[in-house]
């Protein structure tokens, strides 16, 4: 099926330059957001779901940077109370 959008320049421009970001074509990449939001939609009900959903994203791996998850959780957390109070 093919359908055909007229979208506001700066829309165009902002997808276009996330499509190439990730090395996508701006048809491709419209179609992984219109995909993954389909799924969004959906209430994740378990934490098996959730990873799921995060590996079908590619969203698994992409923090190399954290090696120990449980330390950059706590970090998160102290600086986010330091915040508060």
């Amino acid at each position: 099926m093919s359908v055909t959008l007229d979208l506001p320049e700066e829309l165009e421009s902002d997808l276009s330059t996330e499509a190439a970001r990730l090395g996508l074509s701006l048809p491709e990449y419209i179609l992984r957001l219109l995909s993954t939001s389909r799924t969004a939609m959906r209430t994740l009900k378990t934490g098996a779901e959730l990873i799921e959903y995060w590996q079908s994203e590619k969203l698994i791996g992409t923090r190399p940077d954290i090696t120990d998850s449980q330390t950059h959780a706590r970090q998160i957390r102290n600086r986010a109370e330091r915040r508060l109070g």
